[in-house]
């Protein structure tokens, strides 16, 4: 059955089967590793935000490489930039349903540091350029079949980076309600790291071996998905950012609701604006691939999916400013909104899952 859908072949009921059964795996692995980077952060001394920005963010992105690189080489690109641009708005629906598990207080008012304004903001940043170089077009850089806009976009994820870790270690002011033990991803105390730390070098190992059914998972994700598009009529474009994006960011839906479950509120955000910037620095891997520059081929349905992740952030960035502890139905305000803006959008890009 593997070897039918490896091959290209297989029904519809067979793909849709092993696009479940993996999801469910890829679902169990996110969660193991949110407990696994909670251990490493003790071990280390490094805060949440951090751990989640380059451990768990770069771990469960594994996903989007496999799955993208594996549609873009089939010569489906539009399936492949679409996953990374929609996956955006998905993983912040992520935050969204942790949210809930908080449950008494929204989770954008226990998440003091300033870091996570920052990552909220270069996702906006990142996600307004995308629209940009798709709506002027891109060009082709000396018949290498890489894009200029491809090739700006990884550049300017390679700055918030560096940016970021910069902001990280200086976290130069609080807000004036951070009381004590509201902050509950800070860094445990060098005594406590220590006692409860335990070999990196185990927790390293914990971490690939997750990462490796992570990264089988999201190839036999692009497969199925593949074949579900192309025989299900509902079109790369809106498979992509919404079913195989949504298949793809389960590590990030797993990993933020047990960080949040952990007491690492920051962890869990920090994962996903993380990841988000990372999958949208792919659309590189998808241009080497794929051959001509993915971003000249996609059209209106791209732009309104990157808008929308924007706009998303754009809404967790006043949460996170505002920080008001009032929830309905177990959700902050802010979360409430982001999954109302959400339902909207994936309206209007139904509309348009013809617009490239």
């Amino acid at each position: 059955m593997l070897q039918t859908l490896l091959n290209g072949g297989g029904s519809l009921p067979v793909a849709i089967g092993i696009f479940a059964v993996t999801a469910f795996v890829v679902w169990r692995a996110g969660t193991r590793l949110a407990g696994y980077a909670d251990r490493l952060a003790k071990a280390t001394g490094l805060s949440g935000a951090l751990i989640g920005l380059l451990v768990l963010g770069g771990v469960t992105s594994l996903p989007e490489i496999t799955t993208s690189a594996t549609a873009a080489a089939g010569g489906a690109g539009a399936l492949a930039a679409n996953n990374l641009i929609g996956g955006v708005a998905l993983q912040l629906m992520a935050l969204a349903i942790a949210d809930a598990v908080v449950g008494r207080e929204a989770l954008t008012s226990i998440v003091p540091r300033p870091d996570v304004l920052a990552y909220a903001a270069m996702n906006v940043a990142l996600l307004t350029l995308m629209a940009g170089l798709i709506s002027a077009g891109d060009v082709e850089i000396a018949g290498s079949g890489l894009g200029v806009g491809a090739v700006l976009v990884a550049g300017a994820y390679v700055v918030c980076l560096l940016s970021a870790r910069t902001i990280g270690r200086r976290a130069t002011w609080r807000p004036v309600d951070a009381r004590p033990g509201r902050d509950a991803d800070a860094p445990p105390p060098p005594e406590q790291a220590a006692d409860e730390g335990e070999s990196r070098l185990r927790l390293a190992l914990l971490i690939a071996g997750s990462g490796a059914l992570i990264t089988v998972g999201g190839f036999l994700l692009a497969r199925s998905g593949e074949l579900i598009a192309e025989r299900s009529g509902l079109g790369q474009s809106f498979f992509g950012a919404v079913f195989l994006g949504g298949a793809t960011s389960l590590p990030e839906f797993s990993s933020a609701i047990a960080a949040v479950r952990l007491g690492r509120p920051q962890m869990a955000v920090g994962d996903v604006l993380g990841g988000n910037l990372f999958n949208l620095s792919l659309i590189l891997l998808v241009d080497a691939v794929y051959g001509p520059p993915v971003l000249a081929e996609l059209g209106a349905f791209s732009v309104v999916a990157a808008c929308l992740g924007a706009l998303l952030c754009a809404i967790l960035i006043v949460g996170i400013v505002e920080r008001r502890d009032r929830s309905i139905w177990r959700l902050g305000y802010d979360s409430a909104a982001m999954i109302a803006v959400y339902a909207a959008g994936l309206v209007l890009l139904y509309s348009l899952r013809g617009g490239g």
